[in-house]
């Protein structure tokens, strides 16, 4: 799980960004919003969220509410439990997603860490939202 602490950190970075400064972009490129969600993949005391799982998980949650694509990375976090004072380390995914800022696509990257906590009983989601220049 990453834990609250990183995820107020990550909110206070981010709640001054209702809208992020337009990018001046290179020709054959246009600004959009880069987004990536960090997904700890331990319930308790061990690893409680599969591949499988994640993949159903990307594949139900994810997935329709940004069809276009994105990439997903295996990762490695850490945070501080405040509660216990020691350092915990997790195995993660990172996914990338690459969208315009758009009404509603906020909301909908809202709603995937909200649906992730629900369903896999974590206490939060990192998002962290940065202007870019993009082509495809």
């Amino acid at each position: 799980m990453i834990r609250l602490g990183f995820a107020l950190l990550l909110a206070g970075m981010i709640s001054g960004c209702a809208s992020l400064a337009p990018q001046s972009c290179a020709p054959g490129q246009q600004a959009m919003l880069s987004a990536e969600l960090l997904f700890g993949r331990k319930i308790g005391d061990r690893v409680g969220v599969s591949e499988t799982d994640f993949r159903r998980f990307i594949d139900e949650d994810v997935t329709p509410r940004f069809p276009d694509g994105l990439t997903i990375l295996d990762a490695t976090g850490q945070y501080r439990d405040r509660e216990h004072g020691r350092l915990i380390r997790e195995p993660g995914k990172l996914v990338l997603i690459a969208l315009p800022d758009e009404a509603g696509n906020r909301d909908k990257l809202t709603a995937i860490a909200e649906a992730y906590k629900r369903r896999f009983n974590q206490q939060s989601v990192g998002l962290i939202l940065k202007p870019a220049c993009a082509s495809f």
